[in-house]
């Protein structure tokens, strides 16, 4: 890249109005060009949760065109209209699913010449991801589940402490809404819950980052983690507190079984060969109050939460217990089938009607409601920056650095950002040759 000029550049989000996360933070955007000598500089933004003033202290140049930019840092989609040609971008894509929304963005990708970097594929060699806002997407998401069981209940005329629980973007910062939920927790454990919400049990689908950040939340409550095989044998007796609450955190050998009942589960046979599995996920929807879904998933899994077995829930119990789909991973009628579409923070859940598949607005209506907030890491955005910024600054001086005139194999990239190199000038690598059927 040519050194005389901007070569690095954070440009400004312009997805939503909720987006004030940045890739690089002012201290260590200063750091970068002090230690390295390469210069970077900053698109301006009014909703950035760090001001321009901020990065101008650090000595960092806020310019508004990019055309000067080598390499521009963003964190959410590129607006089609926005992309240059030649240019190395590195940002969430979004794509390598073929992700309908966003294929008319990698067409014009891909006719621009450009590069294109994926943080979600900068991995290890074990296959690990390196960059990723899992943590933080639990942990807003977790905060903002709360709020939906909150506002469900009390529309359903059931007082209960959660109601007190705002969204993650209305607090100043995670501590302050770490600070409320405890005193809900302290509520729970003097006064109890009301006989109809207890046990109150949480299941979460999946263990990885996303699922550490949200059960970081939950355990802020006084709470009790039963097995997943034990959950049913549990719900019979009644040794239920109501000065507590209840977690299950579910595996994958907890939520889906052979389709040959002859054979036995085997993680490593799951997922090289899914489609001789099927869900079993449905055996623990009556006892569940929330899901917080926070497995990755792909077309080729089964679906755990299916309209179909939730119609069958709703339509055996008079008042079923599940309340509230908490779903992070938000893959839009994916491993939860009633995610229909991603909410966002000024409407933060929908209604679902199992009995007749219907979305609903109203706050008294039918069904439960589904929490699908697509950017979570976004509402606690300052946290978000701050893990961010660090874990991309070792890889930025290579990145920055790299040849991208020479071929693929002599850009001298560093193996784990090579692995999330989807285009170079305008072809795709070698690993992501599939996506060309998407476009």
């Amino acid at each position: 890249m040519n050194q005389s000029k901007c070569t690095l550049c954070i440009r400004k989000e312009d997805k939503n109005k909720w987006e004030k996360r940045a890739p690089v933070i002012p201290s260590h955007a200063k750091e970068f060009k002090q230690t390295h000598g390469i210069n970077i500089c900053v698109q301006p933004s009014k909703i950035r949760i760090f001001k321009d003033s901020d990065y101008k202290k650090q000595g960092i140049e806020l310019i508004n065109d990019l055309s000067q930019c080598s390499l521009i840092l963003a964190l959410k989609e590129i607006p089609i209209e926005l992309i240059m040609e030649a240019r190395a971008y590195m940002f969430f894509t979004h794509t390598t699913k073929g992700q309908n929304q966003n294929m008319p963005m990698l067409k014009k990708f891909k006719q621009s010449r450009c590069t294109v970097i994926d943080y979600e594929k900068i991995t290890d060699d074990e296959g690990r991801r390196l960059i990723f806002f899992g943590i933080q997407a639990g942990q807003s998401g977790m905060i903002e589940t709360f709020h939906a069981l909150g506002q469900r209940l009390s529309a359903q005329g059931l007082e209960n402490p959660f109601i007190d629980i705002k969204q993650p973007y209305q607090y100043p910062n995670l501590k302050k809404a770490k600070e409320k939920i405890i005193q809900v927790g302290s509520f729970i454990k003097q006064n109890g819950l009301s006989d109809e919400l207890v046990p109150l049990v949480c299941g979460f689908c999946g263990y990885g980052h996303t699922s550490k950040g949200a059960q970081e939340i939950f355990d802020l409550l006084p709470h009790q983690e039963i097995p997943a095989k034990d959950l049913k044998g549990f719900m019979d007796t009644e040794d239920h507190s109501n000065n507590q609450v209840y977690k299950v955190v579910f595996k994958e050998k907890d939520m889906v079984e052979p389709i040959d009942r002859t054979m036995k589960f085997e993680l490593n046979d799951y997922y090289q060969n899914p489609h001789k599995y099927q869900s079993r996920f449905s055996q623990y929807l009556p006892y569940l109050t929330l899901i917080v879904n926070c497995i990755y998933w792909e077309p080729k899994y089964p679906r755990f939460v299916k309209n179909s077995d939730l119609r069958s829930v709703f339509s055996s119990h008079r008042n079923p217990r599940l309340k509230v789909i908490g779903d992070i991973t938000c893959d839009i009628e994916g491993s939860v089938e009633c995610t229909k579409f991603s909410t966002t923070p000024e409407n933060p859940f929908f209604l679902f009607d199992p009995a007749t598949e219907k979305i609903s607005r109203d706050p008294q209506g039918k069904g439960l409601a589904v929490m699908s907030i697509d950017n979570l890491p976004a509402e606690i955005a300052l946290e978000s920056s701050l893990f961010f910024s660090k874990a991309i600054m070792p890889f930025l001086p290579k990145i920055a650095l790299a040849d991208f005139t020479k071929d693929f194999d002599q850009c001298h990239l560093p193996p784990p950002i090579k692995r999330a190199v989807i285009l170079y000038n305008g072809e795709f690598t070698p690993e992501y040759k599939y996506m060309d059927k998407f476009i």
